[in-house]
């Protein structure tokens, strides 16, 4: 399968990144340096030279998509699944007092304009695939019924997140893709922080296992845990 993974150069997006093509799929693994990975990344597409293929793309650059996009199109014709998994959180422990609007701008951006736009010229690549995927990756935080009093940047950029995987699912229905807004888990990452009880290892594997079709959904669901468990929306 040919995967496009956002945010690929660390965290989650590293993980699945390493985990897919240990599963001996193509990896389209996007971040902002593009063609010239740094660290960990670059050592992984030396580990994985056929199979893990940096591309230039920021989230928060439609015209930086669109480039990638025409890239993907030119080199493979077409993409089996999406990872939308760039992310950022900020202003977490503001009280709605003293927050900065520039910080819920710049999370809006990257938190829910960035899967927009990479659904919005990365679709016509999926409909050429097959058995597709789209994961938008959310968080428990995004969750309107468990909603609280902090990290209103990030909770609002993931409930808005989940409110537009719900209407790409209606949009494709037709299409037999799968569409899910799905919680990783607390894990440690850059922004999950030391204490996290998870691993983004588990959580990857979770995620391939959901878009190799070896875990079952029920079709009615669209946000969920990474394990396949229904989330309270």
């Amino acid at each position: 399968m040919n995967i496009l993974v956002t945010g690929a150069n660390r965290g989650l997006g590293f993980s699945l990144s390493k985990a897919a093509a240990e599963r001996g799929h193509t990896v389209l693994a996007c971040a902002r340096n593009g063609e010239q990975p740094i660290g960990s990344l670059k050592d992984l597409v030396s580990q994985f030279p056929n199979q893990i293929f940096p591309l230039s793309l920021d989230v928060t650059d439609e015209q930086s998509v669109s480039a990638a996009a025409a890239k993907v199109m030119e080199e493979w014709g077409s993409i089996d699944a999406i990872i939308n998994n760039a992310g950022v959180l900020y202003a977490r422990d503001s009280k709605i007092e003293e927050l900065d609007f520039s910080l819920l701008d710049v999370t809006i951006d990257v938190n829910l304009y960035g899967p927009m736009r990479v659904v919005k010229h990365f679709l016509p690549l999926l409909y050429k695939g097959a058995k597709q995927t789209i994961i938008n990756i959310s968080s428990d935080a995004g969750s309107i019924t468990n909603a609280y009093g902090e990290d209103y940047p990030y909770a609002i950029s993931k409930a808005a997140l989940n409110m537009f995987t719900k209407q790409i699912k209606s949009y494709v229905s037709d299409k037999n893709i799968n569409v899910y807004a799905i919680h990783p888990g607390w894990i440690k990452t850059d922004m999950g922080g030391d204490k996290a009880p998870g691993s983004p290892e588990e959580t990857a594997n979770n995620l391939l296992d959901i878009i190799e079709k070896k875990k079952i959904i029920a079709e009615d669901l669209f946000f969920i845990k990474h394990d396949g468990e229904s989330m309270k929306i």
